[in-house]
């Protein structure tokens, strides 16, 4: 068969142009194939941890759910109480500072409660045993003057350890009873976790970690929020002696100071109530 020049130039650009047909096919193939590899290595990454606390959360029933809100709630207060325990305990020791700065340079005992800030437990002390000795009459007259300061001044005193010691019952409560709050939710999540394999009938490592493992985290939390209640509860018990012996100084001095001054009016009337 003759073919001619003409027929094979023709024959040549037929198959020029299906060979470059199917490279351009295939180079539009080769990102589209990368394409979706990437978004599936993508979704892949996207996945969430499945044992995670956010896994715990959704996957956990009310009573789950329950457990997990009290002991945040736990937490928060117990590091409520902590801070502002602090702070309050930091504002009595400048006030002991203050009174012992300015108070005992007083001419009195009224000016000198009067130079003392408001809200302070000295000021509230030295009005107390002010208002003790003045109210040394009728009745009153006939107890002792000595005796009748001191109760006074032990009353104040009393009420400015139970203000100081407010939210310390809640410290010992959280950490007394979170680590058994934390335990609740285990043994709850380990039932719940061990009937839904019982259902499915997969007892694989697999299938049996991650729900257990998520059950435990309940015992790890409890944990987390009893520490720190304890910890804070006996530093600020041993804080709070410290500032206790500063008042009770405090009001021990006032006390001889009253009597000193004789600063009641009925204080003759108490020598007669004893004659």
């Amino acid at each position: 068969m003759k073919v001619d020049a003409k027929s094979a130039f023709m024959w040549a650009c037929a198959l020029t142009g299906a060979l470059g047909c199917g490279l351009a096919m295939a180079q539009a193939s080769a990102p589209a194939v990368s394409a979706s590899t990437a978004v599936a290595g993508a979704a892949a990454v996207a996945v969430d941890n499945p044992y995670g606390l956010s896994a715990l959360w959704a996957q956990s029933d009310l009573v789950a759910k329950g457990v997990l809100v009290i002991m945040a709630i736990m937490s928060m207060g117990s590091w409520y109480v902590i801070i502002t325990k602090l702070i309050e305990q930091a504002r009595m020791t400048k006030q002991s500072r203050e009174a012992t700065a300015s108070f005992w340079q007083a001419p009195s005992v009224k000016q000198g409660a009067e130079a003392l800030s408001e809200g302070s437990p000295f000021r509230f002390i030295a009005e107390a045993g002010q208002a003790a000795s003045q109210k040394h009459t009728g009745l009153l007259g006939r107890i002792d003057l000595h005796e009748w300061v001191s109760m006074s001044l032990q009353r104040a005193t009393e009420r400015v350890q139970s203000r100081l010691q407010d939210g310390l019952a809640f410290l010992a409560t959280v950490g007394s009873t979170a680590p058994f709050v934390g335990l609740f939710g285990t043994v709850w999540g380990i039932y719940h976790a061990l009937t839904a394999i019982g259902v499915a009938g997969q007892a694989s490592i697999d299938k049996v970690a991650g729900p257990v493992g998520e059950a435990l985290i309940m015992t790890a939390i409890g944990l987390a929020v009893a520490v720190p209640a304890v910890l804070g509860y006996n530093w600020l018990v041993r804080r709070n002696k410290g500032v206790m012996d500063e008042v009770r100084a405090f009001s021990g001095d006032l006390h001889a100071v009253l009597l000193a001054n004789g600063n009641g009016p009925g204080h003759g009337g108490g020598q007669a109530g004893r004659g």
